[in-house]
């Protein structure tokens, strides 16, 4: 799974000012991306805002990310859910063609178990046409993935083949880099832990910030899998204070503004989302103009 090394995004569903979806602004990121250095797109996670879209929006939101890519880089499709009966017939008529592997959340809300959230990933295996990409992300979903529950699925199933690991928990990350089989992959869900976890042997990041600065993420990426740890961080550093900004009022709003401030697309979202403020916006358009400054 050598093509889902390096730095991955998640892509953001960009609206026009009725809220429906903008596939002009959609494919111009896309293209942005690709352009940039991407290494592969996620479509239909958080990021994309995908509990405010309905199955008709998902399916126009894939076939827009399928004709721009036009197969220019590898797509992950977000199919995940807090209710495994759903998911796995999801799985079973999903038309996912034009994608190579699927990105699925551990189930929220629900609170299971390590021995519910391995049936349930269990059934998805069984059900699932494409490799599987775990999403352990316990800010969101109230419980966490651990890493001898990741580990027991990784051996059990050849085809979940990595994870996405946002739990924001270098010690955790290390456990599961050291004991993981050799070939599966642990990939950073979170932009702060990105540079470090590949530094400690991970394989790279599905990135939020990266979609907004995508050839100085990759790069920081690049370096960080080559071993070039100084010159990585002195990235890093310049890149942290986006990462602080675009979380400052959640997700997907500050990246958004981000792509408002590139006239790239809106910064509408969906409520019970919130467009970013003013306030927020302005700092956020000073960073862009700062960064820019700055030779790399």
């Amino acid at each position: 799974m050598k093509q889902f090394l390096g730095t991955g995004v998640a892509l953001v569903t960009p609206f026009k000012a009725d809220l429906s979806i903008d596939t002009d602004a959609l494919t111009r990121i896309v293209n942005y991306n690709i352009q940039e250095g991407t290494d592969y797109l996620v479509v239909l996670g958080t990021t994309g805002e995908a509990a405010t879209l309905n199955t008709t929006e998902k399916r126009l939101v894939m076939n827009t990310v399928i004709a721009a890519n036009n197969g220019r880089l590898p797509l992950v499709v977000g199919v995940g859910g807090n209710n495994t009966m759903a998911v796995v017939a999801e799985l079973k008529t999903l038309d996912l063609t034009g994608f190579d592997a699927i990105l699925s959340v551990s189930p929220y809300y629900n609170k299971p178990t390590q021995e519910g959230i391995y049936q349930h990933f269990k059934a998805i295996a069984h059900a699932a046409p494409l490799p599987i990409i775990v999403y352990n992300v316990p800010g969101r979903t109230g419980s966490n993935l651990l890493p001898e529950t990741i580990i027991r699925l990784a051996n059990d199933f050849d085809s979940i083949v990595a994870v996405k690991e946002a739990s924001g928990d270098m010690v955790q990350i290390m456990q599961l880099i050291e004991n993981k089989p050799p070939d599966f992959m642990v990939i950073s869900g979170d932009d702060f832990t990105a540079l470090p976890t590949v530094l400690a042997g991970g394989s790279g990041v599905i990135s939020v910030l990266g979609q907004g600065l995508p050839a100085e993420f990759s790069k920081m990426i690049e370096l960080g899998l080559e071993g070039k740890g100084a010159e990585a961080y002195a990235l890093h550093y310049r890149l942290q204070e986006g990462m602080h900004l675009i979380f400052e009022e959640g997700n997907p709003a500050g990246i958004k503004s981000v792509f408002e401030t590139k006239n790239l697309a809106s910064g509408l979202v969906r409520l019970p989302l919130m467009e970013a403020s003013n306030s927020l916006k302005k700092k956020i358009t000073t960073f862009l103009h700062s960064f820019a400054e700055v030779p790399a």
